[in-house]
């Protein structure tokens, strides 16, 4: 993602707006909640599929915003060090409520190690981009494991970088890449899922009716 010089609401940059919140301004750190709000938001309700907890996971990743813009020092983007923020904030309501989760440090697959042909496990995966169902794939995408999801939504979703990902989930580059592939081809298999269990519903649904006519 390009850092372009963003220039708030008060006619302050938003380099300037993080100065001023780290000594205590209210306005600037009020500001700076109304620049990356939505998007810290979106990406709490993709990670929950709850639009509740997201709302509440937004206001708690801010408070830890408020507790620690002391500590930016700017070696990364403000945004990725927010969205790394964020992340952590969210895997650890999931870790407490007990969900599985996917370690970040995987390895690549076996077949990958031994030197067999190598995938771009980091390339846009067309059949992925199609005209699907929003809803199945909203649905299908509430499903993936959070840490499959959670670089999907980054990557594919937000649009940050692998090199980006590694820094925000503290995880290599090459792992990033791994569990993008991963979560596609899991994605691929529940969307496919939908379509069954759909298919089988209006097969049910047309039998019946053919039945009632009878």
């Amino acid at each position: 993602m390009t850092q372009a010089k963003k220039i708030l609401a008060s006619g302050i940059t938003e380099a300037e707006a993080i100065d001023r919140a780290k000594q205590g301004d209210a306005e600037s750190f009020e500001a700076l909640y109304g620049l990356h709000k939505r998007r810290v938001y979106s990406l709490c309700l993709r990670m929950t599929g709850n639009t509740a907890e997201a709302e509440d996971l937004t206001q708690e990743a801010f408070l830890q915003l408020y507790r620690k813009i002391a500590t930016f020092r700017g070696e990364s983007a403000f945004s990725t060090w927010l969205h790394r923020m964020t992340v952590n904030v969210v895997l650890m309501r999931l870790r407490r409520k007990s969900l599985p989760t996917d370690s970040l440090e995987e390895t690549l697959d076996p077949d990958q190690e031994k030197g067999s042909a190598k995938r771009d496990l980091g390339a846009p995966d067309l059949r992925l981009s199609g005209a699907v169902d929003r809803v199945n794939l909203e649905r299908s995408i509430e499903q993936l494991p959070p840490g499959y999801r959670t670089v999907f939504v980054l990557h594919d979703v937000q649009g940050y970088e692998h090199n980006e990902i590694a820094d925000i989930m503290g995880c290599s580059v090459g792992n990033s890449k791994s569990q993008l592939h991963k979560a596609r081809t899991r994605l691929r298999e529940l969307l496919q899922e939908e379509i069954r269990d759909q298919a089988r519903q209006e097969r049910q649904s047309a039998k019946a009716q053919s039945g009632t006519k009878d």
